[in-house]
C-alpha cells in the first residue's frame, strides 16, 4: 500500500541577524534548522502524514541536531545517510519597512552536495511511497546532487510514485555553480505530476521570455502543459507587497481542464515569510494525498502558507486544525 510521502533534499542550518539588524551588526545570530524539502516534510508530519526525508547529513554535532529536530516533529529520519563533511548553511538578514530580506548561501562542498549519487538506493528509499517531493534547489548545489535528483525522479516514474516538484530557482546558487539552471530544471520538470512554479519560472525554463509578461499566466500554464506530458497540476502563489510586513497573498492551481483561483489574505505584521512557499506545497500535497478535490486542496494550501507567516523559523509548525482556523477566519482566543 502506498501510504507515505518521501522528500529529498539538503537540511540546512539557518543563521539570522536579530530582527531590525543587519547581518553581524552585533555579534549575535539566531539559529534554526531548515531547508526547502525539510520544511515540506515537517509540515506534512504536523498535518498527520507518514513522511520521510531522504538525503545526507554530516557526521557531526550539527548533523545530529538537525536529525533530532526532524525526528521531534514526526519526520522519519531512517532514510538520511550520515557521512563525513560539513553542514550546508545560509545566513539571513531579515527585512524591515521597505528594506527587503537578504540571504547569503554557504553550501558549497557540503556533505549533501558532495555525496555520491550511488549512495541512494532509490527502489528501497521509495518503496511504498505515494509521492516523492523534490525541488530545484538541490541540483543547483552541485553536479552530484543534480544527478541524485534526476535518478530519484527516474526511479519514481518507474515505480509509479507521483512526483511533486518545486521549481525554486535560485539564481545565486546557479551562478556559483556556473551552470545553465534553466536547462537542468527543464529536465526535472519533465518528470513532475505536480509542479510549483509561477509564470516567471515557466518563462525561464521554456526560454520564452514573453510568458513572463503581465496577463500571460494562462498562456504560461498552457505552454507548460504542452512541454511536459506527465504534468497534471501547476500551482503558484501570488504576492502583493506594500512593505516587508504587509502582504496580500493568493494562489492559483492550473490543471489540463482549467484554472482555480483561491481567495486572498491580507497579512499585517508578518513574523517570518521564509518557508512560506514550502508551507504552500505541503498544504497542497496534504489535500491531494488525503483525497480532497482540487479546490479544497488549494484553499488549504494557501491558508497553510498564510499560517507560516506568523511563525518564526523555516518550519511551518501549524497543525491542520490551526490552518483550518486561518482558513475560516477564526481569530477568537482558543481555550
Amino acid at each position: 500500500m502506498k501510504d507515505h510521502i518521501v522528500c529529498f533534499g539538503e537540511v540546512l542550518l539557518r543563521l539570522s541577524a536579530p530582527a531590525g539588524q543587519l547581518l553581524l551588526q552585533t555579534p549575535q545570530l539566531d539559529t534554526c534548522i531548515g531547508g526547502a524539502e525539510a520544511n515540506v516534510a515537517v509540515s506534512l508530519a504536523r498535518f498527520g502524514h507518514k513522511v520521510a526525508l531522504a538525503g545526507v547529513l554530516p557526521g557531526n554535532a550539527l548533523g545530529q541536531a538537525a536529525r533530532e529536530q526532524l525526528r521531534m516533529h514526526g519526520v522519519a529520519v531512517d532514510k538520511l545517510h550520515v557521512q563525513p563533511g560539513r553542514m550546508g548553511l545560509y545566513f539571513l538578514t531579515p527585512g524591515a519597512v521597505l528594506r527587503p530580506s537578504e540571504i547569503v548561501y554557504d553550501r558549497a562542498g557540503s556533505a549533501f552536495a558532495l555525496a555520491d549519487p550511488a549512495c541512494y538506493d532509490w527502489p528501497a528509499l521509495l518503496g511504498g511511497a505515494a509521492w516523492l517531493h523534490v525541488s530545484g534547489i538541490s541540483p543547483a548545489v552541485g553536479e552530484q546532487a543534480a544527478q541524485a535528483v534526476l535518478e530519484a525522479l527516474h526511479a519514481a516514474r518507474a515505480l509509479g510514485v507521483r512526483v511533486s516538484f518545486d521549481g525554486n530557482y535560485r539564481a545565486s546558487l546557479w551562478a556559483a555553480r556556473g551552470c545553465d539552471g534553466a536547462e537542468v530544471l527543464r529536465g526535472l520538470f519533465a518528470h513532475a505530476d505536480l509542479a510549483f512554479a509561477d509564470q516567471r519560472d515557466i518563462a525561464l525554463v521554456l526560454r520564452q521570455p514573453v510568458l513572463a509578461e503581465a496577463g500571460r499566466t494562462a498562456d504560461a500554464a498552457a505552454a507548460c502543459f504542452d512541454a511536459f506530458p506527465h504534468l497534471r497540476r501547476l500551482a503558484a502563489t501570488q504576492r502583493i507587497q506594500a512593505s516587508v510586513d504587509q502582504h496580500m497573498l493568493s494562489a492559483t492551481l492550473h490543471t489540463r481542464g482549467g484554472m482555480l483561483q483561491a481567495g486572498s489574505y491580507a497579512m499585517h505584521g508578518i513574523v517570518d515569510r521564509i518557508g512560506g512557499g514550502d508551507a504552500f506545497a505541503a498544504g497542497l500535497l496534504h489535500g491531494l494525498h488525503s483525497g480532497w478535490d482540487d479546490g479544497d486542496s488549494l484553499e488549504f494550501a494557501l491558508a497553510a502558507a498564510v499560517a507560516k507567516h506568523s511563525i518564526a523559523g523555516d518550519f511551518n509548525l501549524a497543525s491542520a486544525a490551526q490552518v483550518e482556523a486561518v482558513r475560516g477566519g477564526r481569530l477568537d482566543v482558543r481555550r
